[in-house]
């Protein structure tokens, strides 16, 4: 019991109210380092669920994860798209430096078939990044997705309402997202293992030292319509 214990509170997954732990957890830069910073210097967790909140698709959540995107894809990983709301534009996520031959998007019918599917595309061992926009979730779903996350030890993050951020959560990590003005993305960190919450920063989207500001840049922070050019 005391093992399990200290495993526990090494992996912070136990809260100590009288001080921060700095998680032992594997993770993913975000490729923002001002983001960065205010997740311990960590990242996206692996092994573990992400939850971005935000009002309506289109402020700039795809930007968020383009870094990733690009590194997992080029690492030979595969990236899956589950429900997007809007189709992706491929050519924009070429250009930004996706390799799109390690990108599958996928459709479900109902909530039923999503939850599979999720649960199947984190448990596979070519995964590295799964972007799914989910809908309604239950506890009982969210705690099952968070055992396939941990199977698989890759990278998830779920899309949803930010009418959800006062509801409690299994997910390891939660982020608010909020637009800003001139492209800017608010952050807040709802959530995450071995600190207090409530940590900002604002994120200048399309203007990182490695990603100069283009027309593409613009359109990879969706949303797309199936019939973009």
């Amino acid at each position: 019991m005391s093992k399990l214990l200290n495993t526990l509170i090494e992996d912070a997954r136990v809260w100590q109210g009288h001080r921060q732990t700095r998680t032992t957890q594997p993770a993913e830069p975000t490729g923002y380092q001002a983001l960065d910073n205010q997740l311990g210097g960590l990242g996206w967790p692996r092994g573990a669920l992400s939850e971005c909140l935000l009002d309506a698709p289109g402020i700039g959540e795809l930007q968020l994860v383009l870094p990733l995107m690009q590194r997992l894809s080029h690492a030979g990983k595969t990236v899956f798209w589950l429900n997007p709301p809007h189709t992706p534009y491929a050519p924009a996520l070429a250009r930004d430096g996706v390799n799109l031959d390690q990108i599958v998007m996928i459709r479900t019918e109902d909530s039923g078939d999503l939850l599979w599917t999720l649960e199947n595309c984190l448990r596979s061992p070519v995964t590295g990044l799964v972007l799914a926009w989910p809908g309604k979730l239950a506890a009982r779903d969210i705690r099952r997705l968070q055992l396939a996350a941990e199977a698989g030890s890759n990278v998830c993050v779920l899309f949803r309402s930010r009418r959800l951020a006062d509801q409690s959560s299994p997910a390891a990590l939660r982020l608010e997202l909020e637009a800003g003005e001139h492209q800017d993305l608010r952050i807040k960190v709802l959530k995450r293992r071995g600190s207090w919450p409530g940590q900002r920063c604002t994120l200048a989207m399309g203007r990182r030292a490695d990603l100069p500001v283009t027309e593409s840049n613009r359109v990879v922070q969706g949303p797309w319509s199936a019939s973009a050019p």
